[in-house]
């Protein structure tokens, strides 16, 4: 054993312990932060605004901060950008993680001296809970690779800024960055295709034992390197142990990874953003993430059919329930305050609090009143391509609005990594399991108001085609699963292919 992995074995042990020490405490240290945050947020220009002074209990602060979004809060932003202190937070952000927004172009989310932690101790933690539940420490021994944008800032008023991705390799501890891959040089490569080529040039014969990057991503990681070795995965890097992943949903990706390793490989799912790092995989055999609820983030949750309402019900964490879809709203040590983060999640365990993320709260098709969200499609697209034995690479959903003869439906772009047998037979079963999700949607098929769904077959690496097109390949750019119009299946269709067969 190296002194890496011995030294790991003991702060593991500790972390772990402190962690679900906490998991008793959830509902008070949520409360602590709570008012930890009014006493500082009280001092800054938001908080003069919104009377914190008066604030003294929670109903209190649900009436004098309404819930927004980047829109609502940009005014404040452009006063930190004009070199204003004390806007949000204390001082002036330390950084600015720049993000795009579907709606207000590019995001500009402050990351201040007091919420820098956050981000950085929870992915440790989350390695932590790992190393001290299964004993695997020998990873921290070889070479570990975090696909990353790129590390180079700019200054916007004065603010180091940049893709949170990019600011968090800032922060990677010393004895870890002898492990890291790829080089600074490398990450720096804003082209992705390039960076993808020089990544697998300095990996390729290196002991690599952990892989970190959203599920797209560590796929086309995987492409290439089977492309160049005629191998899978898991043989040219015989050590590689634990794959850590976040961004999306694991589940869609999930079978073909595997396939692509040639064999298990633990994973750890994370639950992190620009806004902060929110949930964490603490165990490899219980469901769920466990939600971070002691690192300067005050969480409420807006239950699913009050999403949009002009007053909708807002919970604190001892109020929500399991089973629910809730949009998760923060208010946070970086100044962000009644913030919209545009996440969907559903608690599958109280005790302790351990959530799934189910989908974006703009990422849906109501084109017809059916509210189809991100977690009913995906979990009908799976299970009918595990019956099928299929394997997904990609897909989107778009309504197609049929003006003229014929009823409307569902578009589903789909890029398979192998075909279905039966193309019509799979797309009735996604169709019948979707139905079974959404009362609306089965409503709406049942009535003769919409036809079942069709399937659009994409060409191989016809998203990644896409994505290029549009600018936004790599980086932590995501297709979205739902679309409310046609603007993303249009540009699609060029890379459309017919089915083999209907």
């Amino acid at each position: 054993m190296k002194i890496k992995s011995f030294l790991a074995k003991p702060f593991a042990s500790i972390v772990h312990k402190n962690i679900k020490k906490g998991m008793f405490t959830a509902v008070a240290d949520q409360q602590t932060i709570f008012k930890n945050l009014l006493k500082v947020g009280k001092n800054t220009q938001f908080g003069k605004d919104h009377k914190f002074d008066d604030i003294t209990a929670y109903s209190e602060f649900v009436n004098a901060v309404p819930v927004r979004d980047y829109e609502a809060l940009a005014a404040y932003i452009q006063l930190i950008k004009e070199g204003k202190h004390n806007v949000l937070w204390k001082g002036v952000p330390i950084y600015f993680a720049k993000t795009s927004g579907t709606t207000s172009g590019t995001k500009y989310i402050p990351i201040t001296k007091d919420s820098i932690g956050n981000h950085i101790n929870s992915a440790r933690n989350a390695l932590l809970c790992y190393m001290a539940e299964t004993g695997n420490t020998q990873f921290a021994d070889g070479k570990l690779i975090f696909l990353s944008g790129s590390p180079v800032l700019e200054r916007v008023g004065g603010i180091p800024t940049g893709r949170l991705s990019g600011i968090v390799n800032h922060h990677i501890p010393k004895y870890l960055r002898k492990n890291q891959l790829p080089d600074y040089e490398t990450n720096c490569i804003e082209d992705w295709e390039t960076k993808l080529n020089q990544i697998v040039n300095e990996t390729i014969d290196q002991n690599m034992t952990l892989i970190s990057g959203i599920p797209p991503w560590m796929q086309m990681y995987f492409d290439e390197l089977i492309k160049r070795t005629g191998k899978p995965v898991g043989e040219i890097f015989p050590n590689f142990s634990v794959m850590v992943y976040g961004g999306v949903n694991f589940e869609p990706y999930k079978a073909k990874l595997y396939q692509s390793i040639g064999r298990k490989v633990d994973g750890i799912e994370t639950f992190p953003a620009s806004e902060g790092f929110f949930a964490f995989q603490d165990s490899q055999t219980e469901p769920g993430l466990l939600l971070n609820t002691d690192s300067g983030i005050f969480f409420e949750f807006i239950p699913e059919e009050e999403i949009g309402s002009e007053n909708p019900k807002r919970l604190s964490l001892g109020d929500v329930k399991t089973g629910v879809n809730y949009a998760l709203i923060i208010n946070s040590n970086a100044g962000l305050w009644g913030y919209d983060i545009g996440d969907m999640v559903k608690f599958v365990s109280t005790d302790p609090y351990r959530l799934v993320v189910t989908g974006r709260t703009k990422h849906y098709i109501s084109a017809f009143g059916e509210h189809v969200i991100g977690e009913e499609v995906e979990y009908s697209l799976m299970k009918a391509a595990r019956e099928e034995s299929v394997h997904i690479t990609e897909f989107t959903v778009a309504p197609y609005v049929n003006e003229g003869e014929g009823k409307s439906y569902h578009e589903w772009f789909i890029e398979f990594d192998n075909m279905p047998d039966n193309m019509e037979r799979f797309s009735q079963k996604v169709d019948v399991y979707l139905r079974e999700k959404n009362v609306y949607y089965d409503d709406l098929i049942a009535g003769n108001i919409l036809q079942t769904l069709k399937i659009t077959p994409v060409k191989k690496n016809g998203f990644i085609e896409y994505m290029k097109s549009v600018g936004k390949l790599g980086g932590q750019n995501k297709v979205p699963r739902l679309s409310n119009d046609r603007k993303i299946a249009e540009n699609l269709s060029r890379w459309a292919q017919p089915a083999l067969n209907n």
